[in-house]
């Protein structure tokens, strides 16, 4: 029986590299006959937590409309959660990152999201691979808050114009990765 997975995407730039990756994910896990429920961040209105802690107080997991509240109702149901995204300056952009933010209305709402897997997809232009550690830390931090299982990383150093990825296998282990779920 297949897992429901979320993929949460970051980048605004549909043919990025990023995006090459998700999309060899989500083919590979949909041929393992998961389904996946994507998420594009960078085009939706999700604006930042206000550490208002009236999460789910309005029956939405924020108060503060946005789409985070179409986003909520998947991740609790979701086996898993992949987060896919490019390093911009040393960091997740900032459209993944309030979506990140307000997973905090979970824990405030109360709900029992432990248990979960999940995965993180990520490029940068560098090649240094320490440049990787802003986005890579506070997922991990961020799986251990939550009581979620990593399955894997897959961080990409060295590309940057649209097509670089194609020079690398991160694809090949971006669609891997679809086996560790």
């Amino acid at each position: 029986m297949g897992k429901k997975i979320v993929v949460i995407t970051g980048s605004p730039r549909k043919n990025g590299n990023s995006f090459a990756m998700t999309e060899a994910f989500i083919n590979a896990a949909e041929a393992k006959g998961h389904s996946v429920t994507r998420f594009d961040a960078a085009f939706k209105k999700v604006g930042g937590c206000h550490a208002c802690e009236t999460c789910y107080k309005t029956g939405k997991a924020c108060s503060f409309d946005d789409d985070f509240n179409e986003l909520a109702p998947a991740i609790l149901e979701a086996d898993a959660v992949v987060f896919t995204t490019p390093v911009y300056w040393y960091s997740f952009p900032a459209q993944i990152k309030a979506v990140i933010d307000k997973l905090y209305a979970l824990c405030v709402g109360g709900k029992d999201v432990a248990g979960k897997e999940c995965a993180l997809i990520a490029c940068c232009e560098e090649e240094d691979m320490s440049v990787m550690d802003g986005v890579r830390v506070p997922y991990e931090r961020t799986a251990a808050l939550l009581k979620w299982k990593s399955v894997g990383e897959v961080l990409v150093p060295g590309v940057l114009l649209v097509g670089d990825i194609d020079k690398t296998d991160g694809c090949k282990k971006a669609a891997a990765l679809a086996e560790a779920l």
